[in-house]
Order: C-alpha cells, then sequence, then structure tokens
C-alpha cells in the first residue's frame, strides 16, 4: 500500500529543505524536493556597484560565503576581460582548498556520519579491539586503546547523566544501523577529533581573508593582502609558514583517519552500494588557475553524459563556450512569474508562490539544465571527470580507496560504484585528500613567486560604457556554482547565481524530468517508515547546504511521528 511522507525541515544542513517521498513496498516509488525558502539576491543586486556585488552574494549561505565570493570577483573579471596578479590567484586558491578541507571534514562528520554510526552501539565497544582496527587501517597516532576508551567513558558519562550530550538526538537502534560496536565507537572518536582538525582549516581561511565567515580581502581584480615580508602587519612569512603548518596538520587528519572513515563504512555498508545513483549526467568546472588568465588549472572541469565515464568532454578555461552557452534554468515547477526556461544572462527573478502541488509548482529552487539535461554536480562529479582525464592525484587517491573498500568489504569494488549514496562520501574524501595536496602545492608556488620579488596583488578595474555580460565560475566543496552578471554602464542590470544546491535540489522541469536529489530516491529502501533514515542518508550525501528537528506526517497532514535529528 503506497504511502506519503514528509520530511521537513530536512537537517544537519544549512537552509530550508523539505523531502517528500512516495513509499511502497519498502521502497521509494516517487520523490520531490521543495525548497522553502526564497533567495532574492539577484533583485538586492540590481543597480549596484559591481565591485560591491562579492560582498553581498557570500551572505547568500552562512556556510559557502567564501565560494559566492570568489565567483563573484570573477564573474565581474570575465566581463570586463580582466587578468588577476599570480599572487591574488594563489591566494585565493589557497582560501579555496583550506575552506574545501573545512568543509568536507565537517560535512562527513558533524553532518553525514550519524546516518550511518549508532552512538549508543559504541557503549557496547571493547576499546583494545576498536584500537586495533583503527590501527589496521591507519598510522593515525590517536587511535590508541587510551584514547578510545576515554572516549567510551566521555559517552558512558554522558548516559549516566541522562543524556548525550550532542548525541542526544538520533535514529539510535534504527534497523538499517549494521556497524559493529567497535567501529562506531571509533567513528565517535573521530567525530570528536573532527572538530579539531576542521578548525585548523578554517583559521588558514581567516588568516588570508581577515575574517571567517564572510571574507574581507577580496577585489574585483585580485585580493587586499599586501605582501611584506619584513612587516609583521602584512603577509610575511611567519604568517605564510603558520599557514603550511596549519595545512599539515589538517591534510594529516584527512589522509590518515577521514579517507580510511569512508572506506571502512562504505565497505561495512558494502549492501548499500547500488543505492542512490539517480541522475547519471555529471558536471564539474575546472579551478584553482595557475596563470592570469584562467586558461591552466590544477583541478579539471568536464561534462560526463550518461554514466558513460568514456564521455567525457573537458571544460578548459573562464572563457569555455561549451559551459557559457548550455546553462539554462527552468521555473516550470517553480515559484515564480512563468514557466519559462532561459540562459542566465536572459532571466528573470520575479517570485509568484501558490502552493505546494507535486503535479504543478512546489518549489522555489529554479531547475538548472546544461544542453537541456539535468546534470548531477559535486565531488563525484569532480572526481569522476578527474579520474578519466588522467588527473594524477585524483586517480591515485580514487584507486586507493577503491582498493581499500574491496579489501575490507571482500568483493571487487570499481570506479562505477561510485555513482550512489555511498560513492558521493567517498568522492568527497577523495577530493578533500587531493585539495589538500594542492594547498601546499599553491602554498609553495606562493612563496616562490614572492621569492622572485613579485609582490602584484591587484589590477585595478575599468568600467567602459554601454554593456558587458560574465561568468564566474567555482568549483565550490558542493559542485559547480557559477555567477552571470550582466553589467550597463558601470551599474548590475542582471544578475544570476546558479549554485551547486539549485543543480542538485531542483525539480522537475517542463519535459517532467527530476532533478538528482529526486531521482536519487527512487528506489532507496525504507525499513521503517516512521523514521525514514534511507532518505537522509542519500540527500546528506549530496551535502545540502540548520540542525532542526524533523517532522514526519502521512498524506493526509496527520503527524505520524515527531523525531529530533542532530
Amino acid at each position: 500500500m503506497s504511502q506519503r511522507i514528509t520530511i521537513d525541515p530536512i537537517t544537519r544542513i544549512e537552509g530550508h529543505l523539505r523531502i517528500d517521498v512516495e513509499v511502497d513496498g519498502g521502497a521509494v516509488r516517487d520523490a520531490w524536493s521543495v525548497g522553502t525558502m526564497w533567495r532574492g539576491i539577484e533583485v538586492i543586486l540590481k543597480d549596484r556597484d559591481p565591485r560591491d556585488a562579492w560582498a553581498f552574494t557570500q551572505r547568500i549561505c552562512g556556510v559557502c560565503t567564501t565560494v559566492h565570493a570568489i565567483a563573484s570577483v570573477r564573474a565581474v573579471e570575465n566581463a570586463l576581460g580582466m587578468e588577476v596578479p599570480l599572487n591574488a590567484q594563489y591566494i585565493r586558491n589557497l582560501m579555496i582548498a583550506a575552506h574545501t578541507l573545512q568543509d568536507h571534514i565537517v560535512h562527513f562528520y558533524q553532518l553525514s556520519a550519524l546516518d550511518w554510526v549508532d552512538v549508543t552501539s559504541a557503549l557496547k565497544a571493547d576499546p583494545a579491539k576498536a584500537s586495533a582496527l583503527a590501527e589496521s587501517l591507519s598510522p593515525w597516532p590517536r587511535n590508541s586503546k587510551e584514547e578510545m576508551a576515554a572516549v567510551k567513558k566521555r559517552l558512558e558519562d554522558f548516559v549516566k547523566g541522562g543524556q548525550l550530550g550532542i548525541f542526544t538526538n538520533g535514529y539510535w537502534g534504527h534497523p538499517a544501523m549494521k556497524l559493529p560496536p567497535e567501529v562506531n565507537l571509533l567513528a565517535v572518536a573521530h567525530y570528536l577529533q573532527a572538530l579539531e582538525f576542521q578548525r585548523k582549516a578554517g583559521q588558514v581561511v581567516t588568516i588570508l581573508g581577515s575574517k571567517s565567515p564572510n571574507i574581507q580581502n577580496l577585489a574585483v581584480g585580485g585580493v587586499a593582502n599586501a605582501i611584506n615580508l619584513n612587516d609583521e602587519s602584512t603577509l610575511n612569512m611567519n604568517k605564510l609558514y603558520h599557514i603550511k603548518e596549519l595545512l599539515t596538520e589538517a591534510n594529516r587528519f584527512v589522509q590518515q583517519v577521514y579517507v580510511p572513515d569512508v572506506c571502512a563504512i562504505a565497505a561495512l555498508y558494502k549492501d548499500w552500494l547500488p543505492y542512490g545513483k539517480g541522475v547519471t549526467n555529471y558536471l564539474a568546472v575546472p579551478d584553482l588557475p595557475l596563470d592570469t588568465k584562467g586558461t591552466k588549472f590544477d583541478m579539471p572541469g568536464g561534462t560526463i553524459m550518461g554514466g558513460d565515464l568514456g564521455s567525457v568532454k573537458p571544460i578548459t578555461s573562464f572563457q569555455d563556450k561549451y559551459f557559457m552557452e548550455n546553462v539554462t534554468e527552468s521555473i516550470a515547477c517553480s515559484w515564480y512569474d512563468g514557466e519559462w526556461q532561459k540562459h542566465p544572462y536572459e532571466e528573470d527573478t520575479v517570485p509568484k508562490f501558490t502552493n505546494i502541488d507535486p503535479a504543478k509548482k512546489y518549489t522555489w529552487v529554479k531547475a538548472p539544465r546544461f544542453q537541456g539535461k539535468p546534470m548531477q554536480v559535486g565531488p563525484l562529479a569532480q572526481v569522476l571527470v578527474g579520474y578519466v582525464s588522467g588527473h594524477e592525484p585524483t586517480k591515485r587517491w580514487a584507486d586507493a580507496a577503491l582498493g581499500t573498500v574491496s579489501r575490507i568489504a571482500g568483493v571487487k569494488v570499481t570506479p562505477a560504484a561510485l555513482q550512489s549514496t555511498l560513492g558521493r562520501h567517498a568522492c568527497r574524501a577523495v577530493r578533500c585528500a587531493v585539495m589538500g595536496e594542492l594547498a601546499m602545492k599553491q602554498w609553495g608556488l606562493l612563496v616562490e613567486n614572492i621569492g622572485k620579488g613579485d609582490t602584484a596583488i591587484f589590477n585595478e578595474p575599468k568600467f567602459p560604457s554601454g554593456e558587458q555580460r560574465g561568468i564566474g565560475f567555482h568549483e565550490a566543496p558542493r559542485g559547480t556554482l557559477s555567477h552571470w552578471i550582466v553589467i550597463k554602464d558601470g551599474k548590475i542590470k542582471n544578475y544570476q547565481a546558479v549554485v551547486p544546491s539549485t543543480w542538485n535540489a531542483g525539480p522537475r522541469d517542463r519535459q517532467g524530468q527530476k532533478g538528482p536529489y529526486e531521482a536519487s530516491l527512487i528506489g532507496n529502501p525504507i525499513a521503517d517508515p516512521k523514521r525514514p533514515l534511507e532518505v537522509l542518508r542519500t540527500i546528506h550525501s549530496f551535502d545540502p547546504c540548520l540542525a532542526c528537528a524533523i517532522h514526519t506526517v502521512d498524506a493526509g497532514g496527520r503527524e505520524i511521528s515527531r523525531v529530533k535529528v542532530l
């Protein structure tokens, strides 16, 4: 018998998201992704100075502030045909990489791990066995028996006090939770350690960005980080070596803890490898530019269509027409005036709320399309594109991760298995390790360039009369982000942000094509409709960008359960 389940809001994410699923026979048969808050930044920016746009756009999100600032200045620079000094590129790249490290660590441990880890089960664990398991996977020095015992004691004290502290609410004892107690204890220990190491990566963003969140060092044309090796108030060698030390510590955690943990959980949940594939068109853009014009990059970009890894087509520069000409957005099922599908330069943003009608309009999120097709974006897309493009660090880390999963699971796991819920987590860990390596490379490039006597950080923008159009893209932690700007006589005429969670959380278009969230839920098992943990597993794997509560209702609107979730 078919049953309708509504989860509103989805928690452990940034923003307001509702998911409706139709369940029949213990599996999801249909799904709708509903964004319940209007963004409106495009209206706020109209008629403003383009040089100020980045300061506004990074307020789109409380988590992704750096990424919107980067995409925004790139959009204006693209419209004006500007080059950016090498030092400015390297400083931006360091912030991008450090933000990625912080974001990916937090996503897995604080926002997603509790979909797979039963915290209460850890109370049954043997700390010595947990330590031995951890040491078989990694040389991480904080996997000792004493460390595991201390974490178990901490949990026991929480329980004796009548609570679980930060772990108070969750799907503990859910039939879909299958990890052994020792793995659960290990995961809880690393959850707590992750809080420490994500902070180290965040410090790098703060040192370079002057503040975080909402960095203050960007400018159209470069950055505001004055370089003087003999001045303590500027970017000097003391600060640069402090940055290197912080990145080294964060990288060690990623390589010795994050990657092995994801591989172990994926292997122990190998029955979940077939679930959550969804849309198999993938989009990633190149990033970490290595020249002043944005034509050479440390991270590749491109598209893959229909899950065919041999179909990769590269995106090669900030001026790439293949990307610029093929992006559109549909509002057929979105709460805006009209039913058009337009290129971002031609869009308007006129809100027109009706109600949630799955057959018509049901979300504030638009539906981006590339060549008319829905595209999945995020670390899965970038790792697949990098892997088949021969990007050495991506291929090396992906092969290592697949090998570890295969060894623990006792079955051969190929790159095709990455197209799944667990595959998204694996690719995010791989991407985190790759970005950590590249952060160290970018640090070296910056220091080397400064050593040559180059301290340039800024080229002044000049705004001609008439109209200019530009795009700024960035491969953000959640995937492909692009800002599109139309400038007329030095003022913003139109501005559109096509963000990763728009690509993934978008609704159906006028052809009825589902967005990636919706498509990925079809076929997912649901063991207990009153506690739809499996829906959260797949949605969280995309890393939607606020912890709150889950409130589920049946198709008639009657409350059937209320489950508070971390």
